[in-house]
Order: C-alpha cells, then structure tokens, then sequence
C-alpha cells in the first residue's frame, strides 16, 4: 500500500503506476540533461524547454492525481449511500416477511382452535346423545316393568285414554272415573245426548296373552296362547257389556280401549271371530288411533244436539229481532214523514220571506213628495192575494 496525497492504494493501482512512470521518465530525462551537460551551450535552451514542459506534465499529472482521488471519494460515498439504502430495504422486507409470517401464523393458530372448540362442541354433543340414549334405555327398561304389574299397566291405559279424550273433547263433555248407580266405576263417561245417551270407555290391556303369543316357536305355542289371548278378549268384553251397559241410564253400548296398536291390529288380523263377538255384545273394540276418529264423531253429535237445543230459543231472539225490525221500519216512516213536512213548512217560509223583501225593497224606492195628497189612485197598498 501506498499514500499519495492524502489517499491510501495499492501497489497496483493504475494511479500509481502512473505517477511511478512520471517520475522514471523525469528521472530519464534529467539523466539526459546532465549527460548532454557537456555538450554545447547551444543545447542548454532546448533542454530547459523540455524540462519546463516535463514540469507542466508533472504539474497536470499531480491535477489529475487530485481529481481522481476526489471521484474515488465520491465513489466511495455514493457506495456507502448505497449500501446503507440497501441494508435498509432488506430490513423493511425482512420486517414485512416477518409480519406476514406471524399473520399467518395467528391466522393458523385461530383456526385451529377454532377448529379444537368445534370438536369439542361435537364430542359434548355425543356426549349428551349417549347419556340420553343410557337415559332412554332406563325409561324403556322401566316402561318394562310397568306394564308387567297389572295395575300399574291398568293405570297406563287410563292416562293414555284421558290424554286422547281431552285433546278431542271439551272439558264439559266426559268425565274420568265416573260411578254409575250401580256402583261401578269407568274409566271414562262421554256425556252424548239422548238417543243414544252416556257412553263407557273402559281401558284394557290383554298383555301376557299377547306376549306369549309374540314368543311362540312352534304352531303348538301359537295355538295355545292364542287360545289365551282370545279367552283374555273375550273376559274383557263380557265384563264391559255386564257392568257398562245400563238401560236408560247410559248408551246400549260401550267402547273397550286398548293401549296398543299391534294387539288391535293382531286381533282385527287374527281372531275376527272375537271382534265380531264384540259387536254382538255391543261393545266395540277401538285402539287409539280409532278411538281418536271415533270421538272427533261424538263430538260433532254432540255440537249438532246442543244446537238443537239451542233452536227454540235462536228461533225466539229471531222473532223478536223481526218486531224490532218492524218498528224502527214504522218509525223511519213517521220521521220521513215529520220531515217532509218540515221541508214544506220551510218552503212557505221562504215563500212568504221573498214577498216581504219585494214589499220592502217597493216601500223603500216610493216618492213620497211627488204624490198628490188628494189622490188615493196612486197609492198602493197591499192587495188580498198577497
């Protein structure tokens, strides 16, 4: 490394291989001048001239060597400047990505957890479906025993037919566990008018007969507990018809309800003999889906004979709607009449208030100086007719 005014370079750098060959041809050249310095005195001017201009030479080399130093510097700064914009650009795109990477990765830590709580929301969900299914598995093995005990499933009939009969009855229509004058207590009283009067509902659930006849595996089995299930029925039947059936105080028939779709349809299916035994004694067999039908029946009978009831006196209130009709038509006519006189009386007015003003608007344009005192022919007065 070298120094040359002020500015540090290497050994090969153009300027000092420039400035080193300047100084070897000046060292040449004065070299020259003093071995020709023992030649003529008529070489001298020549040689100073030639040295003058080598001078001048040195002198601009020395110009350029500064100018040069000073674009070198400018280089170097501009470099700096550079450098330093740049190291500022990657900062701000290193902060960008920086950034963007932590955006996203709160974006992905959002969805996940958001992801964590659905799953969450759903293994509570099943959750609650399993205890409700433990839940219902409990209530199923306890409907169970219910209706294995004959009163409790006795009891089961009853509030199954109570909630049919309230949804399709009004309240003032039936009566639950109503006693009859012979003692006996139904489960249920349609209070129908007469014909064909009270009807019973007794709720009955033949259901060990049905089971054994759901568990049979041989036609043995099935024969036998269809010989119990229709002996069951036909109990059923022969009690309702005994104890529900009163002449005159209640209807020549009753309804036997039975909780169950399947032993309804099992006996209209299989022992049709027992049904129509049923219709026999009058006692008609119905499940809920019928019993349903039936009493939507009993009730428009019923609506039909309490507007029967209420005919005579709907016929009375038209009667007197018709007499008050009558008179307010008379007394329409007696103000029609009032006021068509008023509307005559009101026209002679007017008549009789248009001749006046005539009279006064003639007294008001008379001359009285201009009439003689002695002539009566030129005085009017008013005439009979007005």
């Amino acid at each position: 490394m070298i120094t040359l005014f002020g500015q540090t370079y290497p050994w090969n750098a153009p300027e000092v291989l420039l400035i080193g060959g300047a100084a070897f041809l000046l060292l040449l050249f004065l070299l020259l001048i003093l071995r020709a310095a023992g030649r003529s005195a008529q070489m001298a001017d020549p040689l100073m001239r030639e040295i003058g201009w080598l001078s001048q030479r040195v002198q601009q080399l020395g110009d350029g060597q500064e100018r040069l130093s000073g674009g070198l510097h400018h280089v170097s700064e501009a470099q700096a400047v550079s450098q330093t914009a740049m190291v500022k650009v990657m900062e701000q795109r290193l902060a960008e990505v920086q950034r963007q990477m932590g955006e996203s990765l709160h974006g992905t830590a959002t969805r996940t957890a958001r992801s964590l709580g659905e799953l969450q929301q759903r293994l509570e969900t099943i959750d609650k479906a399993q205890a409700n299914i433990e839940k219902l598995s409990g209530n199923v093995l306890s409907l169970q025993d219910i209706l294995s005990n004959k009163q409790t499933r006795g009891a089961f009939g009853e509030i199954q037919l109570h909630d049919i009969v309230q949804k399709a009855m009004p309240k003032d229509a039936f009566t639950m566990q109503a006693t009859l004058s012979n003692g006996r207590r139904a489960d249920c009283l349609i209070h129908l008018p007469n014909p064909p009067g009270p009807i019973v509902i007794d709720a009955k659930f033949p259901l060990e007969a049905y089971e054994a006849l759901r568990r049979a595996e041989n036609p043995r089995q099935q024969q036998e507990a269809g010989q119990l299930l229709r002996a069951a029925v036909r109990a059923h039947i022969r009690a309702i018809s005994e104890r529900y059936i009163l002449e005159g105080e209640t209807a020549d028939g009753a309804l036997m309800f039975l909780p169950s779709e399947a032993v309804y349809a099992e006996l209209h299916a299989n022992f049709p003999d027992v049904v129509r035994e049923g219709f026999a004694a009058k006692v008609w067999i119905v499940s809920p889906t019928t019993c349903m039908a039936t009493l939507n029946t009993m009730r428009a009978v019923l609506k039909d004979a309490r507007m029967r009831e209420q005919a005579g006196a709907i016929r009375k209130e038209l009667s007197l709607l018709y007499s008050d009709v009558e008179r307010l038509g008379a007394r329409v006519e007696n103000l029609d009449r009032h006021f068509g006189q008023a509307a005559k009386d009101i026209e002679e007015i007017k008549i009789s208030s248009d001749k006046a003003t005539k009279r006064a608007r003639r007294l008001d344009n008379f001359d009285f100086e201009e009439l003689a005192p002695n002539d009566p022919a030129k005085v009017i007065g008013p005439t009979a007719a007005e």
